[in-house]
């Protein structure tokens, strides 16, 4: 079960790092969010999160889940939110007034002409 979550974890980083380096700007914020959610499983996994230990403190139990971790992660998706939506109106601002939706302001070349180079 580990090897499945830190192969979940690996594949969100790492499409999250290729989305990010693409030159659009709805690339590079899907790539952000991906790369958000594969920190908030490492941040909860690196929690110790065991199935036998209640939540909460019951009678008759012997401990209870540590609740730092699901309140980092819980903090983390406020937190991750919040930057997609201040990163969607950044975009849609440089949208209007750039009129492209690249990363680096150079607008795309029109149908039927071809850049040159690889």
């Amino acid at each position: 079960m580990e090897a499945a979550v830190a192969l979940g974890i690996g594949l969100l980083m790492g499409a999250g790092t290729w989305l990010v380096l693409r030159p659009t700007t709805f690339s590079v914020l899907l790539g952000l969010t991906l790369m958000a959610y594969g920190v908030n499983l490492l941040v909860f996994v690196s929690g110790r999160i065991d199935r036998s230990v209640p939540p909460l403190t019951l009678k008759g139990t012997s401990g209870w889940a540590d609740p730092l971790p699901q309140a980092l992660v819980l903090t983390a998706i406020v937190i991750s939110f919040g930057m997609t939506a201040f990163f969607v109106a950044l975009a849609l601002r440089a949208l209007g007034e750039t009129g492209t939706d690249r990363a680096d302001g150079r607008r795309s070349p029109a149908a039927g002409e071809g850049e040159e180079g690889p």
